[in-house]
Parts: structure tokens; sequence; C-alpha cells
């Protein structure tokens, strides 16, 4: 079950006889009200009547809605606050009556603030039904005693009820609450840019890619802007108003991503993931050992991929003994984990973005820290990232015998993925652990063969159209 909230708008009844109406598409059946406000009386006196001529009277109920905001001081010039409450495809199966889902809706809006008892002078809402497998709730912000409710941050809080409801009613399908650890999606124009130039990724994607591998391959800031340069990124760094000799953030471009004057569009660390400042990355790198040049070879990259799959193991057994009793230890290596995967798919797949890279674009997902902490480095975490660059400088694979070993390291990154997922479940962050899980997945059918080591060249494909906002830029007819 997902809540979605709709632009706020001005006209009650406007949207009254659009949800009582057919539909776009014929698609409304049945209309009525399941619940109301606390003191609004019996549903059936609420109920639009429907006239000699067949259609319905929104007069009265729109007016009843309406009286706090009329009588109210200085009300908002956008009153009416829309939402829905819908059933996953697994669970539209489940006989859920009336009774029931005005039971579901008053629980999460009173856990959100919009629903009040009848001593509380509080906001008027309505919850009505016009298929069986959700209900609109339509509310004004201006509650009887005059005040305006401004509902802020209102989606977050209705993810947040609704899965409390959903756990409560055992659905199936419970959206958990955001845990702010996902990288900021391209904007709609971003998106609409990349398709008219013809790139597969927008430049923010692309940028976040490549910096996510300088990251893993270097152990300092000034290895990190080599290697952004080395790569063909853009990098403007920021130094300290008082100390002109401190750099304290930096920011990337791609040659080709400029504005319609021919200026680059920089991207600052912070716009392309929460965790990826220059402050955090520098926390995130700890003190590295130094790590001289190694001599480059194929017998020389098995042995690399073999130290970093006894690595691996040993962080995996760390991870579930850590799980609960020390998790920031866990997350410092989860985090280095999420670096060594990186490096190993462009050491298999090279720039091509196959299988690998986007099993480590989604592991970055499960292993980042909430809100975008950093942890400080560990040992075991300083051991990962040691065999992150070591990987990274060994090269491409070339040969039958370094891919047999790069297998078995992803197979051991597979099952750190597992462990990752108990951590995950154990602190109750399950976007986290369904990152996770999918990633375990995803390394499990490159270990057995059905995904091609070496990747092939992919056709390029255009960037996918972004929901921006969740559910909240949806427009509605009215």
């Amino acid at each position: 079950m997902i809540t979605r909230v709709h632009r706020r708008g001005s006209r009650v009844g406007g949207l009254l006889r659009y949800l009582w109406g057919p539909g776009k598409a014929e698609e409304h059946v049945n209309p009525h009200l399941v619940a109301a406000w606390d003191g609004a009386g019996p549903l059936a006196d609420l109920e639009p009547e429907v006239t000699a001529t067949g259609r319905r009277d929104f007069r009265g109920l729109t007016a009843l809605l309406e009286q706090p905001v009329r009588a109210g001081y200085r009300p908002p010039k956008k009153f009416v606050w829309h939402a829905s409450m819908r059933l996953a495809p697994e669970d539209r199966h489940r006989s859920i009556s009336d009774t029931t889902w005005a039971s579901m809706v008053e629980q999460m809006l009173t856990e959100v603030g919009v629903a009040t008892t009848a001593t509380d002078p509080g906001l008027r809402w309505i919850a009505m039904r016009h298929a069986d497998d959700h209900v609109h709730i339509v509310a004004t912000l201006v509650r009887e005693d005059g005040r305006t409710n401004w509902l802020r941050n209102d989606y977050p809080r209705c993810v947040k009820a609704t899965y409390n409801v959903a756990r409560r009613y055992n659905l199936h399908r419970r959206v958990p609450p955001a845990d702010r650890t996902a990288h900021r999606r391209p904007h709609p124009v971003e998106v609409s840019k990349a398709r008219r130039t013809g790139r597969a990724q927008t430049p923010r994607d692309e940028l976040r890619r490549r910096v996510r591998a300088a990251v893993a391959a270097a152990g300092s800031e000034e290895e990190f802007f080599a290697r952004l340069r080395e790569a063909g990124v853009l990098v403007r760094v920021r130094h300290s108003s008082t100390d002109p000799e401190q750099i304290t953030g930096y920011a990337v471009a791609l040659p080709g991503g400029h504005t319609a004057d021919g200026q680059p569009v920089y991207f600052g660390g912070g716009r392309l993931a929460p965790d990826m400042t220059l402050s955090k990355l520098r926390l995130r790198w700890g003190t590295p050992k130094p790590l001289s040049a190694p001599t480059v070879g194929r017998a020389e990259r098995v042995e690399a991929m073999r130290q970093a799959a006894a690595a691996v193991t040993a962080a995996a057994e760390e991870i579930r003994r850590e799980a609960r009793t020390a998790p920031g230890r866990a997350q410092a290596t989860a985090v280095a984990a999420a670096d060594l995967l990186t490096s190993l798919a462009y050491a298999v797949e090279g720039d091509r973005r196959g299988q690998l890279h986007r099993a480590a674009e989604v592991f970055d997902r499960a292993a980042r820290d909430l809100y975008g902490r950093v942890r400080r480095a560990t040992s075991r975490s300083q051991e990962l990232r040691a065999m992150s660059r070591l990987v990274a400088l060994m090269g491409r694979i070339s040969g039958d015998d370094d891919a047999v070993a790069a297998l078995a390291l992803v197979m051991d990154l597979a099952r750190l993925a597992d462990a990752l997922e108990d951590l995950r479940q154990a602190q109750q962050r399950l976007h986290q652990a369904e990152a996770a899980r999918a990633v375990a997945g995803a390394l499990q059918v490159v270990a057995a063969g059905r995904q091609q080591v070496v990747a092939p060249p992919l056709t390029p494909t255009p960037t996918p159209e972004p929901t921006v906002g969740g559910g909240r830029r949806a427009a509605r007819g009215r």
C-alpha cells in the first residue's frame, strides 16, 4: 500500500465533481463516502444527493468542507489537500470492506495530523471510494478554530504512516519511510536535454559514476583529482576564504555538458550524492597506507583478486558479527566493500555500463549511511580500500585465469551483500535491505556464468524518465 499526495488546489467542488464523476476512462464505479471527520454526522447525510436531472448536487458537502476556510483568519490560497491510498497489485485480490478502509484511513490521517477527535477543533476531511483498490481523501487546511494547518513534510509523513497501517493489517507490499540514502535524481530538464543530445545518461549520472570510480581507486584528494582529470572530467576546486592554500570543496563537469552559451555545467559533490562532499570523502579515506605502483601482469592480477577475495570473506563475517553490537564499524566496512565492487566493475567491463556497473550503483545505495553521514575508517575498511585501489591499479582483465579469479571475487561480494542485507534488516532500513538483496542476486547471476564476465559493447538506451519528488508532481485534471 502507498499513499500518494497530489498537488494542492483551491476548488473543493471541482475536485468532488471529478471524484464522483465517471473518470477519465469510465473507471469510477459506485462512488461513495467511507469516512469523514469526527463530528461530521452520518455519512448518508454528507453523501451528495442525486437530483431530478440525474446529476449530483455537491453544494452541501462543498459548503461544509469550506466553512472553516471562509471563517478562518487569512486562509491560504490553496487550501484543498488531496491524497489517495492504493493497494499494491499483490494485495488487490483481497476484499477490503468500507469499514476496513475507513479504519485504515483514520489511522493514517491521525498519525499525519489531519484527523482529530471531536474535542479538538481540527481539519474537516472526507474519504471516498470509487474502486476496489483505492480511496481518495479530501481535506481543507483551515481548522475549525480558524488556524491554518500547513501540513509541512506531508508526503514523507504519509508514507511512514501508511507503512505502519500496512503492517497492522498484514498487507504484502509495504513501502518503508524514506531513509535519505538515495542520490539526487536528474531533473526532467536534464533528462530532456540528454535525449535531445543523444546521451545514454544525463551528465549528472555520468559524473556520479566517474566520481565514484575515482573515489574507489584513490587514497587522497590529490590522487582523487588526478584520476578525475585522467578520466576526462573537468575539475574546479574551491579554496578557503581565510586560507587560500586550503581546498574546501570541488565541482565537476563533463566537457560536452554545457549551457546554451557554451559554459560547462558544474555539479558539486553533494549534488551528485549525499556522501560525496570533499569533507566526507576525506573522512572516508582516512589515513591510507602508502601503496607503491605494483607490477602489472596476469599472474599479479590473479593474486590481487585472491587477496581481495580473502579480505571480502573476512569482512562479510565481521559484518554479520557486528550487525547488532557495533553497526558503526560494519558501516565503514560496507562502504569500503562498495568501492571494491566499483573497482572490480571497471576491471571487468571498463567504461561499458554492464551488469557489474549496475550492481555497483545499487550496492553504493545499500552501503550508504543515513543522511549522508560517513563513519570513520576502521582497520577492516582500510584493508578493503587498499584492495580496491590494488584492483584498480591492476587494470583490465585480459584472460581466462584472471577472469576465473574475478568470478570468485564476485561470488564473495555476493555473500557480503547477503551479510549487508542482514545488517540493514536488523537496523530496520528496509530500502537498503532490498537494495542489498538485489545486489546479491545480480552478483550470483554473474558468478554462476549466466552473465559474460567481459561484457560486449552495450547499445546505448535513453535515460529513463525520473519521478521527481515522489508522488507529489502528478497534476490533477481539475
